[in-house]
């Protein structure tokens, strides 16, 4: 069972950024791919980001793309992501997943899932 555990979080300005950082209890190579998640209050979860284990493929929800990256460190079993130029629509609970075999829009209940880390958007 691998635990995954969010931190980075917290409260920014419309314009600024925060780095969300997601560590892994252990060896994450045989994960299919790591993804960041969202929801807000009266939404579905969304796909924010991902980025695959073998070759790092990336890709990123059309609302966050150009704003947000996604980065991986895989020395420490850890995924990454920058958020730049935050807008009060991206308030919303980030959670970080490992995909076991695939990544879907809502992502799957079998997969490894954090608690969650509250991103609010607000001047």
């Amino acid at each position: 069972q691998v635990r995954i555990e969010e931190s980075g979080g917290g409260l920014v300005q419309p314009g600024g950024s925060l780095r969300l950082s997601c560590a892994a209890s252990e060896d994450i190579s045989s994960i299919y791919a790591m993804a960041w998640y969202r929801q807000a209050p009266g939404n579905q979860r969304e796909l924010v980001a991902y980025i695959t284990t073998r070759v790092s493929s990336i890709n990123y929800a059309d609302s966050v793309r150009g704003r947000f990256t996604i980065s991986r460190d895989n020395a420490k079993n850890t995924v990454y992501l920058q958020m730049n130029s935050l807008k009060p629509e991206d308030t919303a609970v980030y959670y970080c997943n490992a995909a076991r075999t695939v990544v879907t829009r809502r992502g799957l209940e079998s997969d490894y899932w954090g608690q969650g880390t509250q991103v609010t958007v607000s001047s």
